[in-house]
């Protein structure tokens, strides 16, 4: 009995690797130092009650802010192996076999379990302040979308330290992802850990579309809409379109390898490039969903800090929503090198081109919004700033790389790293942050340390630079993606190394970054409503908004709505006036979004080591939570008007 403990441990936990071994005690320690201080301080209730249940859209976007840095910093240190194993030639920090898991993982955390709860977080923070609205349409499920997301992203990141990471990379192509080239269980955390998350994101985005439609507050027709509000409408409604081909596509996947089908294997009878076309399908407008919301946070930090009304409004929205639609037909550019032919070649190839033509015109737009700007360089308008020329040049290499001829060349070389880490850090991770900056003091009530988040700034882009630009290089002199050991007579080491001192400098300016935080926690000063001069509702009531956002809900008259209220104001008109505080109804919190993605992540557990005793029972909790909530009534409650009023003096500082 012993030996067959001994060997199913072998099998079920990763070993043999010294930096698994590092991570798991890593793990071991955290955990206990959590469960140490909740138990220490009586805090268990205290983190079920307020956190736990919570269907407050500030706290969930709290939490996917928190979860997205903590999947940064695993995503980061994935690339900092990576890096650190391409330095020097012949190097073997890494066996090939680790390499593989890393790049596979280093790709999933980034885009969907870092990129898009940042996204979401934002989303959740911003997009009801901005429109006038007390919460989401549909609080409970926003609260059950993050906790899916939250136990798809634990049950992928298990594979680290239990059965092995996937390895077939980061888009999982067949026959690579087929039980025939990856027999273990690796595959399986990647399918269940994204479809569990996926469905998640969906329901997001269904609520955003609903929220955004439904309940802007009176007089705010669409066309005075914030213009993140709009690039949160386009993203969403992207991404109920995308992401059930995505959840289909891993359903077939999971198919081959559990039931045998052959979907994806040629000596079934299947196709591999089905696969590879439906994943694009997706894959290639969940570029665009990410980085669509970036655009909207880049147009309402430029308009505040040039203190000018944003260039462009029409052509803006216009923008946004071509995009959203043009990027659903561009996916065959990922395989021009395929032999689709030349007719297909040339319509992908066209699309590509004209998808540049409104995010040309979105720079143009925020180029001419600052010009004569009375503009102020916070640490917001830095990394908008900083994101234009970076941009441009990766929207360059992409025009570049849509040009079929050309892209035979490019295609599976380091230039195409470059560019993709261009356009996804430049424009995705650059305007998250300036998002992050922007609203920090409306979410949290105090101001970060604008000296330690210059350094934190110059410290990104240097480091991005040096990272990157000698990637196109290298991409030139012929070094192929994938690669994880090369000799010394490639004449590529001199530019690895080099991206490699890129990489860490980026590395310790995301250390500054949480130093600034902590710092600023420490030596707290009390953010005041209105820090930057903003345009938009959300910076008409108390930093941080209270649990009901707006004491009485505002009516809007024209765009930038608290901008001109504050002109009017210097102008010596009275406040606009506002009907007397009423009771406000208010969504109860709730435990069955917690429970019921828990026993999505008990099923999902059990689907990826075919384990049906525990996969049919985890799915019957899923199930029946869904009858629980199904009959729960009157779970909410109503906010006194005393109770507001009094919360309104002591916030505004009047009492």
């Amino acid at each position: 009995m012993w030996d067959s403990i001994k060997t199913f441990a072998s099998e079920f936990f990763v070993t043999g690797d010294p930096l698994i071994y590092g991570a798991d005690v890593a793990i071991a320690l955290t955990l206990i130092a959590v469960v140490f201080v909740l138990t220490y301080f009586k805090k268990w209730m205290w983190l079920w009650r307020e956190w736990l249940t919570t269907v407050d859209h500030k706290r969930i976007g709290i939490m996917y802010v928190l979860a997205s840095l903590l999947m940064l910093f695993r995503g980061g240190m994935d690339a900092l192996l990576m890096r650190t194993q391409l330095a020097v030639p012949d190097n073997q920090f890494l066996t090939p076999e680790h390499y593989n898991a890393i790049f596979t993982t280093h790709g999933v955390i980034m885009i969907l379990f870092m990129a898009m709860p940042l996204m979401f977080g934002l989303f959740n923070l911003v997009v009801p302040l901005q429109i006038g609205a007390r919460d989401v349409a549909f609080p409970f499920l926003n609260s059950l979308s993050f906790w899916l997301f939250f136990w798809g992203a634990m049950l992928f990141n298990l594979s680290f330290v239990i059965g092995g990471s996937p390895d077939a990379g980061w888009l999982a192509y067949p026959p690579l992802s087929e039980l025939s080239h990856s027999p273990g269980v690796g595959q399986n955390f990647y399918i269940w850990g994204i479809q569990i998350s996926g469905i998640g994101s969906l329901m997001t985005g269904i609520n955003f579309i609903v929220t955004i439609l439904k309940m802007r507050a009176p007089g705010m027709k669409l066309m005075k809409m914030p213009m993140f509000s709009w690039s949160v409408l386009s993203s969403s409604l992207t991404i109920i379109l995308a992401f059930p081909i995505l959840t289909v596509t891993l359903f077939l996947l999971w198919l081959d390898r559990f039931m045998g089908a052959h979907f994806f294997t040629l000596d079934g009878g299947g196709n591999p490039m089905m696969y590879i076309n439906l994943i694009w399908m997706w894959g290639h407008p969940e570029v665009y969903i990410v980085v669509l919301p970036a655009f909207g946070i880049f147009s309402e930090v430029t308009a505040t800090f040039a203190k000018k009304r944003l260039f462009g409004y029409k052509s803006m929205v216009f923008a946004l929503m071509s995009i959203s639609v043009v990027s659903f037909f561009t996916w065959a550019h990922h395989f021009f090198t395929m032999g689709s032919g030349a007719n297909v070649n040339a319509f992908f190839a066209v699309s590509t081109m004209i998808i540049a033509i409104p995010t040309g015109v979105k720079v143009f737009n925020w180029l001419f919004t600052m010009f004569r700007g009375r503009i102020t360089f916070k640490t917001p308008m830095m990394w908008s700033i900083a994101f234009i020329p970076c941009f441009v040049v990766g929207g360059m290499t992409g025009v570049l790389l849509s040009v079929a001829p050309a892209d035979f060349q490019f295609h599976n070389s380091y230039f195409l790293i470059a560019h993709f880490h261009q356009v996804l850090i430049g424009g995705v991770v650059f305007g998250y942050f300036a998002g992050l900056y922007y609203w920090w003091p409306k979410v949290t009530g105090f101001m970060l340390n604008e000296h330690l988040g210059k350094w934190a700034f110059w410290l990104w882009n240097i480091g991005f630079y040096v990272c990157f630009m000698p990637q196109y290089v290298l991409g030139l002199m012929g070094m192929t993606r994938r690669v994880n050991a090369y000799g010394w007579d490639r004449g590529w080491w001199e530019l690895n190394l080099v991206s490699t001192v890129g990489g860490f400098l980026m590395g310790l300016a995301f250390l500054f970054q949480v130093w600034q935080i902590v710092h600023s926690m420490k030596f707290f000063q009390k953010a005041p409503a209105d820090p930057w001069g903003g345009r938009t509702l959300e910076w008409s009531i108390p930093s941080p908004a209270p649990a009901y956002n707006f004491a009485t809900v505002p009516v809007v008259h024209e765009r930038d709505s608290w901008w001109e209220e504050k002109l009017r104001r210097e102008q010596g008109h009275p406040p606009t006036p506002t009907p007397p505080i009423e009771p406000i109804h208010m969504p109860g919190n709730s435990g069955i979004p917690f429970i019921k993605s828990f026993f999505w992540f008990i099923a999902g557990f059990g689907f990826v080591f075919n384990w049906l005793w525990m996969a049919i029972p985890g799915m019957i909790g899923v199930v029946v939570c869904m009858l629980v909530h199904s009959f729960t009534y009157n779970n909410e409650y109503y906010i006194p008007a005393e109770e507001v009023i009094r919360t309104e003096a002591e916030m505004r500082g009047t009492v």
